[in-house]
């Protein structure tokens, strides 16, 4: 099963890494790509997240590259195999094709065309400023879907028979391209894992947070200012920046709707900018948006605990504070009245994370599949042996792609169950190649949700809707 891996844009550099992305000049003769390429400038992830994610950082200018899995006979028999476009995750800040977990050998040898694009991160691909078009990472993953309409024939694909796919900022990228005129006839599925069609901030506050950045830099916030910064202080302003976020979330300094869609996490990350993105990715899909396309969605069940338990968020919250945290949250604290009833013996750090799980994530999820002309839900539930992290973000992803035995992490412990990696990948497979995954198709009556388990899996009709109804409200 042959890889190839591929450079698409050329290596932005200078002010060019503060604008869009260029075809690819042209080449004679065969040039050699049989390794993994180098990564987009990123930061390594902060502590503990580092001793839990892998998080491969290749230096380089020809970071905008793809990766390619395919049948080594793909083209043999003409051809016409289906195509997976795979989006990373990591807040828009961190991660890359490089990761050992979606390497997409068991794509291929399941008939499938597997591809993993790298996009600019961070300031360089989201950060709003004047002379520069914004949401450069979302260019960079159009030029790399119409590298893939272009080209995927000449390794057996089918460009008639794409599907994105991508988690937790890959995720949010997958249903706003969802939304997009501009991804019109790029693809005809998709999959959104623990990912959101809200998560957009005006440009006006985006361009705020730019400023913050080009202020710790003591630079003006232009391409050329920036783009004359070195890489490595260029990411240590960014980290600062993030962190002064994190710690003091202030409007008048951040912009109110980056605090908001980005959680308080995401300094970067895509904006409202009335060129590529006009409105909401949800509003425009609730529109009619991306009707001709067959979805797929779904979360983890506790999401939230990677981020809360790791980092001792969750031991910190009191009883005293859970309602103070929950409104400045915008949620209603009564909530956590139901939440605590169903969870006899949990701490309110543990109430606290599964209502933001479920606000953050599953809610959104839905709000989605509801928009959609059709839509297929799962929920993965299997937990993690980790102590306390239970069915947590990230968790799911070396099932989907088979890399248990070469890709997990140390979420899924030392003896994952490899029946359950075999059941998600068919179901993602199938999705590719039919556009059914094998269960039945979201309704806003009995609401079908697959759950993925050990050591069954099996449809569950309306899970946990006595705390949803509450947050759907």
């Amino acid at each position: 099963m042959p890889t190839w891996v591929f450079r698409t844009p050329p290596a932005p550099q200078g002010a060019d890494l503060y604008a869009a992305p260029k075809p690819v000049t042209p080449w004679e003769g065969v040039r050699e790509a049989t390794s993994l390429g180098a990564t987009a400038p990123q930061p390594g992830y902060d502590p503990p997240f580092n001793k839990l994610l892998s998080n491969p950082i290749v230096d380089g200018p020809d970071f905008l590259n793809l990766n390619v899995w395919t049948p080594g006979d793909s083209t043999a028999g003409g051809g016409g195999l289906p195509v997976l476009v795979w989006f990373h995750g990591g807040a828009f800040r961190n991660g890359s094709n490089a990761n050992a977990a979606y390497d997409g050998t068991a794509f291929a040898r399941d008939g499938v065309v597997l591809v993993s694009v790298n996009y600019r991160l961070g300031v360089a691909g989201f950060g709003v400023l004047e002379g520069a078009p914004s949401n450069r990472g979302l260019l960079d993953q159009l030029a790399a879907l119409a590298w893939v309409q272009e080209n995927i024939a000449a390794f057996g694909g089918d460009p008639s028979q794409v599907t994105i796919f991508g988690q937790s900022a890959g995720g949010m990228s997958v249903a706003t391209l969802l939304s997009l005129p501009s991804s019109k006839g790029l693809f005809r599925r998709a999959i959104m894992q623990s990912g959101s069609a809200e998560s957009v901030a005006l440009a006006t506050d985006a361009m705020s947070m730019t400023a913050e950045l080009a202020k710790h830099l003591g630079i003006q916030a232009t391409p050329e200012a920036l783009g004359a910064v070195l890489i490595p202080d260029l990411i240590a302003a960014q980290q600062a920046v993030s962190t002064d976020l994190r710690q003091n979330p202030d409007p008048a300094r951040f912009g109110a709707s980056v605090i908001k869609a980005g959680g308080g996490i995401m300094p970067f990350f895509p904006v409202v900018d009335g060129e590529l993105i006009h409105e909401v990715p949800l509003d425009a899909i609730n529109a009619g948006a991306g009707r001709d396309v067959e979805l797929m969605v779904g979360t983890t069940t506790e999401e939230f605990r990677f981020f809360t338990i790791p980092s001792g968020i969750a031991a910190a919250v009191t009883a005293e504070a859970l309602p103070v945290l929950l409104a400045r949250a915008g949620l209603d604290p009564a909530i956590a009245g139901l939440y605590a009833a169903n969870r006899p013996g949990q701490s309110p750090g543990e109430i606290y994370t599964a209502v933001t799980s479920d606000a953050s994530f599953t809610v959104p999820t839905l709000r989605l599949a509801e928009a959609a002309s059709s839509a297929y839900v799962y929920e993965f539930a299997w937990q993690s042996p980790l102590p306390g992290l239970g069915a947590c973000h990230a968790l799911e992803i070396p099932f989907v792609f088979d890399t248990l035995a070469d890709g997990g992490s140390p979420l899924q412990g030392d003896n994952p169950p490899q029946e359950l990696a075999d059941r998600m990948h068919a179901a993602w497979v199938a999705f590719a190649t039919t556009g059914d995954p094998g269960w039945s198709q979201y309704d806003t009556t009995s609401r079908p949700v697959m759950s993925f388990d050990h050591p069954e899996s099996r449809q569950l009709a309306d899970p946990h809707a006595d705390e949803l109804a509450l947050l759907r409200q």
